[in-house]
């Protein structure tokens, strides 16, 4: 048997909520992760909707990127929007 691929579930347990993260399973391909992930996730009716991933395919900022990356917008006056001129016609922003 080759090595199956690892994908990341996520369900979405109600109509309108988002999906979350609940866990990974093993498989050939993307049908079978839902399949699985399904049988595993959600056998008592828990959701309505169900993402996977290849977890390869997944990137994520490290621990240490937190400063530079999430910085307080105050000093980034580019972010907010008083810093673009906005055109007449927009008029009700």
């Amino acid at each position: 048997m080759s090595e199956w691929t690892l994908f990341e579930v996520f369900i979405r347990s109600k109509h309108g909520l988002n999906h979350k993260h609940v866990g990974s399973v093993h498989a050939a391909d993307a049908e079978m992760a839902i399949e699985n992930a399904r049988d595993l996730y959600t056998r008592r009716n828990e959701g309505v909707s169900i993402w996977v991933m290849p977890s390869a395919l997944i990137t994520a900022t490290a621990t240490d990127e937190k400063e530079p990356l999430f910085d307080p917008s105050e000093d980034k006056v580019y972010r907010h929007a008083s810093f673009y001129e906005l055109p007449d016609e927009v008029g009700h922003m």
